[in-house]
C-alpha cells in the first residue's frame, strides 16, 4: 500500500531499513540466562519485523525493475530479481560456514552466531545509501504527474472485481505452485535427505549448495526464454516437470542415498497394529500438541525417521510395531507430564531403533554406497522445474496488474502462496506420512498444489509477454 500511495522508492527505503535494523538487533539480543522470557519474546518480535520487511521487499524490487525494463526484455531483466533468492542463500551459507570455521563450533554456539547479524550492518548502510540514490520508476512518476495515484489501493485492488479476479488467478494459477515446487526443491528435499534417509548434514549441505549454484543462472535464462516464447508456456512447463518428477525423483533419491534402507523395507516391511480410535491426525503447525497415545507415539516415531509402514487394526490400547520377528509394544503416555512424556518417547525410540537394526535397517546412510551423481541429477531436475516457474514469474505478475495498484495487488498472492502454501508443506507432509504410513504420501500436498495451478493457468491465465505496462 505504501508503494502504491507514496512510490516505489519510499517503500524500498522502509523495507531495507526495517530489515536491516531488525537483523542487527538480533545480534545484540540478551540471552535467556540474563533476560529470561523477555529474550525469546524480543526474538520473535524481531523475526516478525523481518517478515514484514520481506513482505514489502519482493513486490517492490520486481516492480521497480520491471517498470524500468524494455517491454521485450522484461522477463530476462526481472530474472535477475529471481536469482537473488539463490544468491542470498549461497551468501548466507558461506557466511555461516566461514564464521563457524573461524570461531570453532563451541565458540560459535556461545557467541559466534551473533557475528553474521552484527556484520550485516555494513550491508544496511550500503543498501540505504544506494536506495537514496535511486530515482522513482517511470511508470509511477508518470502516474504521479498526472494526479492519478490511488488513494485507496487496498479497496481498489481487492474491492473491484476486475482486479480481484487477477489476484485470484495469480494466486491459484501461479503462486500455489511456486510455494509447493520451490519449497520442495530447495527445502523439503533437505529434510528428506537427512531425516528420512540418514544422509550426513555435511553431505546434504554440499549437494544443496552445488544445486543452488548450478541452478542460479537458470532464473535469468528462463526469464529470457519467456521473452521469446511467452510467460505461460515456460511456467506451465516448470509445473509439469515438477509434477512428473515428484514420485520417481524421491524414489530415485532414496535408492541412491540409502539403498540399504530401501532393501530393508522391501524384505522386512514394518507394520503398526493399533486401535484406530486411539490414533489422531498428527497435523501440528505450531508444535503444541502432545500426541501421547500409544498409537500416536508409534506412528510419529516411524514417520519422523522416514520409515514406511502398513496400518493394521488392533483392538488393544497399546500399539505394536512389528518388523520381521521383532514385536515392540509401545507404551502409552497419557497422564504423564511433559518431561515424563519426553523421556518415554526417547526410551521407546531407542527400543524401536534396536529392533529395526536387528532386522537389517541401517541407522544412517552409508557414504560408501551413496550414488552422489544420481542424487544430484534428481536435485537438478527439481531445480530446473523451480527455476522455470520462478524465472518468468516477476514479469508475469507485474504485467497482470495496473500501475495504480500493482504493488498492493501482486504482493498479496505472492506472499500468501509462498508463505502459506510453502510454509505448511513440511507439517502437512509429515501428517500425511503419519496417517497413511507411506513416506511418499507426503508428496500428495505438492502434487495437489501443482495440479491446481496447471489447470487454472491453462484456462484462465492470459499471455502477457511484451505487454506495455501503461496499457494494463
Amino acid at each position: 500500500m505504501i508503494g502504491d500511495r507514496l512510490g516505489r522508492k519510499g517503500a524500498f527505503l522502509a523495507t531495507v531499513s526495517l530489515m536491516g535494523a531488525s537483523t542487527f538487533l538480533i545480534g545484540i539480543l540478551p540471552t535467556y540466562a540474563t533476560a529470561g522470557i523477555v529474550s525469546p519474546i524480543l526474538l520473535i518480535l524481531l523475526r516478525i519485523l523481518q517478515g514484514i520487511a520481506l513482505g514489502g521487499e519482493y513486490g517492490g524490487a520486481a516492480i521497480y525493475v520491471a517498470e524500468h525494463a524494455p517491454n521485450n526484455k522484461r522477463g530476462a531483466t526481472t530474472g535477475w530479481i529471481q536469482i537473488t533468492a539463490s544468491l542470498g542463500l549461497i551468501a548466507g551459507l558461506l557466511v555461516i560456514l566461514g564464521t563457524r570455521s573461524a570461531t570453532g563450533e563451541q565458540h560459535f554456539l556461545e557467541w559466534g552466531w551473533r557475528v553474521p547479524f552484527l556484520v550485516s550492518v555494513v550491508l544496511l548502510i550500503i543498501s540505504v545509501w544506494l536506495r537514496f540514490k535511486l530515482s522513482e520508476s517511470p511508470a509511477f512518476a508518470k502516474l504521479k504527474e498526472e494526479g492519478a495515484v490511488s488513494t485507496a489501493p487496498l479497496r481498489e485492488a481487492f474491492g473491484r472485481w476486475d482486479n480481484l479476479k487477477r489476484v485470484l488467478i495469480a494466486f491459484f494459477g501461479i503462486m500455489c505452485a511456486q510455494g509447493a515446487v520451490w519449497y520442495l526443491s530447495f527445502f523439503y528435499v533437505q529434510v528428506f535427505l537427512t531425516k528420512s534417509l540418514g544422509v550426513p548434514d555435511s553431505t546434504k549441505d554440499a549437494l544443496v549448495l552445488a544445486m543452488t549454484i548450478a541452478s542460479a543462472p537458470l532464473y535469468v535464462f528462463f526469464g529470457w526464454v519467456s521473452d521469446r516464447v511467452g510467460r505461460k508456456p515456460v511456467m506451465i512447463g516448470g509445473m509439469l516437470l515438477a509434477l512428473i518428477a515428484y514420485y520417481p525423483g524421491f524414489h530415485g533419491i532414496a535408492a541412491a542415498a540409502n539403498p540399504a534402507l530401501v532393501q530393508a523395507q522391501q524384505k522386512r516391511p514394518v507394520e503398526v497394529h493399533a486401535n484406530p480410535a486411539t490414533c489422531s491426525v498428527q497435523f501440528d503447525p505450531v508444535g503444541t500438541r502432545r500426541f501421547d497415545t500409544s498409537c500416536d507415539i508409534a506412528k510419529s516415531l516411524l514417520a519422523s525417521t522416514g520409515i514406511s509402514y502398513t496400518n493394521r487394526s488392533y483392538p488393544g490400547d497399546r500399539a505394536i510395531i512389528a518388523v520381521g520377528i521383532q514385536q515392540i509394544e509401545v507404551p502409552d503416555g497419557r497422564g504423564l507430564d511433559a518431561a515424563g512424556l519426553k523421556a518415554l518417547k526417547e526410551a521407546t525410540a531407542k527400543t524401536v531403533k534396536a529392533a529395526l537394526a536387528a532386522e537389517g535397517y541401517p541407522a544412517k546412510a552409508d557414504p560408501g554406497r551413496m550414488n552422489l551423481p544420481i542424487i544430484f541429477f534428481w536435485l537438478m531436475v527439481f531445480a530446473v522445474a523451480a527455476t522455470a516457474l520462478y524465472g518468468p514469474q516477476a514479469a508475469a505478475l507485474v504485467e497482470m496488474f495496473p500501475t495504480r495498484v500493482r504493488y498492493t495487488a501482486m504482493s498479496l498472492p505472492y506472499h500468501v502462496g509462498t508463505g502459506w502454501v510453502g510454509g505448511f508443506l513440511p507439517v502437512t507432509s509429515f501428517a500425511l506420512a503419519a496417517i497413511t504410513g507411506n513416506t511418499y504420501a507426503s508428496l500428495w500436498y505438492p502434487v495437489v498444489f501443482t495440479v491446481i495451478p496447471i489447470l487454472v493457468s491453462l484456462f484462465f491465465l492470459k499471455e502477457t509477454r511484451g505487454r506495455r505496462l501503461e496499457e494494463v
